[in-house]
């Protein structure tokens, strides 16, 4: 009885907590929150700053005793107090901002006690999983339910995974690229590789350092990044500053897309090997659904320009992108915890 009256009085929360980006959605309002996952910290104090954009706009602009935190790495929690902290923040402002926007006095009376839905990554081992619920009911969540996000990114995806014909996702997150094969409901053939966004970030950074002599801050290689990263033959390029490494001055420096072409295919050929691994592990019968069907893009890392192209062509089946691929996992946690019967089905257990 106590669970059915708090049931009207909070919003159902669904979260994709990821390593570089949460996103959060609110039962009845759709996507409310997109934030970077970081938290500012005073050193000396302990004292959190700021959470999210906020927070982001201090990476690399700090005083030495304020540090900007990223509590997630690899898709699990490795800062476990920031992620709490980060996660309160998060659940109560999407559910004040669900409140305004109902606008009633019944949304007044709704409390910060929400049943949440969180999406993981396929090969997180029993401890990580326990610490990300344990960090969502510190925060608040009254109930926490788990669902991996390879299953969570073909429901948003609005891929027929209930009917008995093969179908393949591939969602490349910030810190973990995961990868399924589903059928009837279930994953059939998964992967889950330690390889993204973020690690191919490291990888440009390196290779700006070692070409041109300018070590660049974090921002500047996300957005250089965004601006240029292709595998189309692009001809795109973009003024990046950073710190010279021989004189430790400022420095300007343009780059190319053909400059870093090399560099993003390098990390591409860890994920394009994950997934021949994962087409390996199906069943013969499923890959004709495969061929016929294609694989779908999905996360951060599809906006790679060209990708679906040179990810046909490497694996010889058709790839597609879905629709706004950055929210597809939240998406599909949205989809699910509408529909009770679907998420007790398809939940990790605790």
């Amino acid at each position: 009885m106590f669970d059915t009256i708090l049931a009207k009085l909070t919003y159902d929360v669904a979260i994709d907590l990821g390593t570089s980006t949460t996103l959060v959605g609110v039962k009845g309002f759709g996507n409310i929150l997109l934030e970077p996952t970081v938290v500012a910290v005073n050193k000396k104090t302990s004292q959190i700053l700021a959470v999210g954009s906020e927070a982001k706009e201090m990476v690399g602009r700090t005083p030495g005793d304020i540090v900007a935190v990223r509590p997630m790495r690899d898709g699990v929690i490795k800062d476990y107090e920031m992620t709490q902290a980060m996660l309160k923040y998060f659940l109560h402002k999407a559910q004040t901002i669900a409140r305004r926007m109902n606008g009633t006095w019944k949304a007044r009376l709704k409390i910060d006690k929400p049943r949440v839905i969180i999406g993981v990554p396929s090969g997180i081992t029993d401890v990580e999983r326990k610490a990300v619920i344990d960090s969502a009911k510190f925060a608040g969540a009254r109930t926490v339910f788990i669902i991996e996000e390879a299953m969570a990114a073909a429901i948003g995806a609005e891929l027929p995974i209930d009917e008995a014909s093969g179908s393949m996702i591939i969602d490349i997150g910030g810190g973990t690229t995961d990868i399924a094969i589903l059928s009837l409901g279930a994953i059939v053939s998964d992967e889950t590789i330690r390889i993204a966004g973020d690690f191919l970030d490291a990888e440009l950074q390196n290779f700006i350092k070692e070409k041109f002599g300018v070590q660049l801050g974090d921002q500047t290689i996300e957005n250089m990044k965004i601006e240029i990263a292709s595998l189309d033959r692009s001809k795109l390029s973009i003024s990046v500053k950073g710190r010279g490494i021989k004189d430790g001055l400022p420095k300007a420096q343009e780059v190319t897309s053909s400059d870093i072409e090399s560099t993003v295919a390098s990390v591409l050929a860890h994920i394009i090997n994950a997934a021949k691994q994962a087409i390996e592990s199906a069943p013969p019968e499923i890959l004709g659904d495969i061929l016929e069907n294609g694989i779908t893009l999905a996360g951060g890392g599809a906006q790679i320009r060209g990708l679906s192209e040179y990810l046909t062509k490497e694996l010889h089946v058709p790839v597609k992108i879905t629709e706004d691929p950055v929210s597809c996992v939240l998406r599909g946690c949205m989809k699910v915890i509408d529909n009770f019967s679907l998420l007790s089905r398809l939940q990790v257990d605790e």
